[in-house]
């Protein structure tokens, strides 16, 4: 069989030499199997993990029929509405439009929420070939009568069900009513689960469907380890892990439960002498944005972050996922250690895991359909720990993060969390610290 190629796609020239610049030359499967339905006109239901690429198969389509327009669009005209669930993954789909249209005079808008609306209303009123946004804040700006969806010829939904967990499937259907009819839909999503088949049902017309992957499953090129600790032990064994990396010259992101443990392990780890950061919900978008600049450059070389950062981050050079808390959502832990192994890169990915922890994992690993590997040659290894969730995983009872309890316990009022900020051993490091923090 021949090698597919995007020259064989049927794509604008400006869109390949800008492919050309990046060297990219082969599409990825959902590439190859998106791009010529969505050029077709055809609506589209496409399935597909994290990190597939599936960002260019909808971008590509998009900018190709704003190069066959061949005119800048009206005053407050939008062509293509692009949705998606968190400002992070806007960022990075505007950004991907810049890079995929960089060879050909294009407009395009970027509306979410965290910052003021003021530079985003005047995108708005000049016109803008592509606009991606957030529900929230375009329905916003659509209450103070901002937005026009009159002309709008292509509507996508990213990460459809990450939207439908967040609870904007309102949003998203109150946004529709407003587009014509006569438009292209697109909708991308991790999983096909029923919500979306439904939801596909109101908004696409005899769309194609596209599966690249059954359902979320565990990235193949992601090694995985399950580590048993003890509560106190958590942030030695984290440093006896970072240390033993030192030399590698990847990134890391170490995934926390809350915005409170996230803000403090990052300040622990950088006054261990770590360039290391912290993103969460608590912060400001500006500041968000700084952080993730900084880690994409490589100039801060661990993130800690909560799960706001499980999906739509898309930073290359990603070597090191630590889970220092499992997921409340076993669906999360698969969002988490997708953020390595991409683009055709390996990864490892670590856990760690308390003896309170067996609903957890028991979720976790029934999503995956597999066990974690367990990692028990570190010196801070717990065997009663290990004997105590294996004895629950045998049990086969409760689930979702309970411990065996029917329901959730009560908050631990005035206790010490699990993964408290004792150091069992100084260490010394030469590492240089960070120039500038986040505030």
């Amino acid at each position: 069989m021949d090698t597919p190629s995007f020259n064989r796609l049927g794509l604008a020239q400006p869109l390949l030499d800008a492919l050309a610049e990046k060297s990219y030359s082969e599409p990825s499967p959902i590439q190859a199997a998106a791009i010529p339905i969505l050029l077709e006109g055809r609506d589209l239901l496409a399935c597909a993990q994290t990190g597939t690429g599936k960002t260019a198969s909808f971008a590509l389509p998009a900018l190709n029929a704003t190069s066959r327009i061949g005119k800048k669009p009206r005053p407050g005209e939008i062509r293509t509405l692009i949705l998606t669930p968190t400002r992070e993954l806007a960022v990075q789909v505007a950004d991907s439009f810049k890079g995929y249209g960089s060879k050909m005079p294009f407009r395009v808008g970027l509306v979410h929420g965290g910052v003021s609306q003021h530079p985003q209303v005047r995108a708005l009123k000049r016109g803008v070939d592509v606009l991606v946004a957030t529900p929230g804040r375009l329905l916003d700006l659509d209450e103070q009568g901002h937005v026009d969806y009159s002309k709008i010829n292509m509507f996508v939904l990213d990460e459809a069900d990450r939207m439908l967990d967040m609870g904007f499937v309102e949003d998203i259907r109150q946004i529709a009513q407003h587009i014509p009819e006569e438009r292209q839909t697109v909708m991308f999503s991790a999983t096909m689960a029923p919500a979306i088949t439904k939801l596909a049902g109101t908004l696409l017309r005899d769309p194609e469907g596209i599966r690249i992957a059954p359902d979320l499953t565990t990235a193949e090129r992601v090694e995985q380890q399950l580590f048993y600790v003890k509560p106190n032990d958590r942030t030695s064994l984290l440093l006896s892990l970072l240390d033993e990396r030192e030399d590698d010259d990847g990134l890391s992101i170490i995934f926390s439960k809350t915005r409170h443990h996230a803000e403090k392990l990052g300040k622990f780890l950088y006054r261990e002498g770590y360039e290391a950061d912290s993103i969460h919900g608590g912060k400001s978008q500006n500041a968000r944005q700084r952080i993730l600049n900084r880690f994409k450059d490589g100039k801060t070389r661990i993130l800690i972050a909560t799960d706001v950062a499980a999906r739509g981050i898309d930073v290359k050079n990603i070597k090191l996922v630590i889970n220092f808390d499992l997921p409340m959502e076993a669906e999360n832990y698969v969002h988490r250690i997708g953020r390595t192994a991409r683009a055709g890169d390996s990864g490892l990915a670590l856990s760690f895991c308390g003896g309170n922890d067996g609903g957890l994992l028991k979720d976790i690993h029934k999503f995956i359909k597999s066990d974690i590997p367990v990692n028990e040659e570190h010196e801070y290894h717990c065997g009663e720990t290990a004997d105590k969730v294996g004895r629950f995983l045998q049990r086969g009872k409760g689930g979702s993060g309970s411990g065996g309890r029917g329901r959730r316990g009560p908050r631990n009022r005035g206790r010490r969390p699990e993964g408290g900020y004792q150091k069992k051993r100084s260490f010394r490091r030469n590492k240089a610290r960070s120039s500038h923090r986040s505030s």
